[in-house]
């Protein structure tokens, strides 16, 4: 009996030494590989990129800059790249459809990783669904983007300036332009010397205090005008301020817009005259009667046609009455000679 107790006292210690030598084994393999927990506690995504920049298996994967996971494959998919990642099961609730995955860099030296935006709304990504990839903003590829932008639109610039396009190009290289700058900018010169020694109306504005003073007086004239004006002095500051003026005015404009409507509508004789076709075309046959009598009298036809055009016949007429006058002065100075009334009975 004491020899089987030994023996299972044996078997028991190799047991426990296998125990203890699992667990040490289970937390050193733990440790190594940080802190990604054993399988059941992961889960796997994808997410699809047109170019991984560098990016490689075993490359951490971040959410909100926290590293929850490692990337476990990469390979072609078409023209792009299928990167599958494992992520600790505690963020399955923050990686929604809503996340976005893109690439960001570990270091400056160019180590590439996976970043995720958690989200709290949307539905999570099922175990091997994708998450849908977006470009980081302020990332090493789109500076590197931008620079070669810059860079390309700067030569572009320089070429045209070589080749004397645009402004700056032609004056770099038209010499006719660049003289017309120089004698533009002499002239220049010329007039802002000219001003500063009181040459013209705005040089002595700006060196005569004589002119100046001038020119303020007539500011302060004006000032004083305008006041005027909006007390209400003067024909113009009533029509301003005077509010019977005003409506005066208005009154008298709104006579004139009634008698203008009362004419359009063709009532009173100038109304008629506007609107009534038959009074215009009357009036029109007077003016043609009119202007042919005026012909005829100028043509010398009838009696005071002739009177008009025929000399002999006036001078007739005016001797005539010449005659006439002469006798009413005799009959006038002796009518006894000329008025001799007899009366017999009989």
């Amino acid at each position: 009996m004491p020899r089987t107790r030994s023996l299972a006292w044996s078997e028991l210690r190799v047991g426990v030494l296998t125990l203890v030598a699992l667990a040490i084994g289970s937390v050193l393999i733990f440790t190594l590989t940080g802190e990604k927990g054993f399988s059941w506690q992961r889960y796997t995504l994808k997410t699809r990129f047109p170019n991984v920049a560098g990016l490689a298996k075993g490359s951490p994967v971040r959410v909100a800059g926290v590293e929850v996971g490692t990337v476990t494959e990469i390979q072609f998919a078409d023209a792009q790249v299928d990167v599958t990642f494992e992520l600790r099961d505690t963020v399955r609730q923050r990686v929604t459809d809503q996340s976005v995955a893109s690439l960001g860099s570990v270091s400056l030296l160019g180590e590439s990783a996976v970043d995720i935006t958690p989200m709290t709304v949307g539905t999570p990504v099922p175990e091997y669904g994708y998450v849908k990839s977006g470009r980081s903003k302020g990332s090493v590829a789109d500076v590197s983007e931008q620079a070669t932008a810059a860079i390309e639109q700067i030569t572009t610039l320089l070429k045209d300036i070589h080749d004397g396009r645009g402004t700056v190009g032609k004056l770099i290289t038209d010499e006719q332009l660049y003289a017309d700058m120089r004698q533009f900018t002499a002239t220049a010169n010329a007039i802002t010397e000219g001003l500063q020694k009181g040459r013209g109306t705005l040089g002595k504005l700006l060196t005569d205090p004589t002119t100046a003073n001038a020119l303020e007086s007539s500011i302060k004239n004006l000032d004083t005008l305008t006041g005027r004006l909006n007390a209400g002095e003067g024909s113009i500051g009533k029509l301003l301020n005077d509010n019977a003026f005003a409506d005066s005015l208005n009154g008298a404009t709104t006579n004139l817009r009634t008698l203008v409507e009362r004419l359009n509508r063709g009532e009173g004789t100038a109304g008629k005259l506007i609107t009534d076709a038959a009074l215009y075309n009357r009036m029109n046959d007077l003016v043609v009667r009119l202007n042919e009598l005026t012909t005829k009298l100028n043509e010398g036809e009838g009696t005071a046609g002739q009177l008009l055009k025929d000399k002999q016949l006036y001078e007739n007429m005016n001797g005539a009455v010449v005659e006439f006058r002469d006798l009413l002065k005799q009959v006038k100075n002796d009518p006894k000679k000329y008025l001799n009334v007899k009366v017999s009975i009989f």
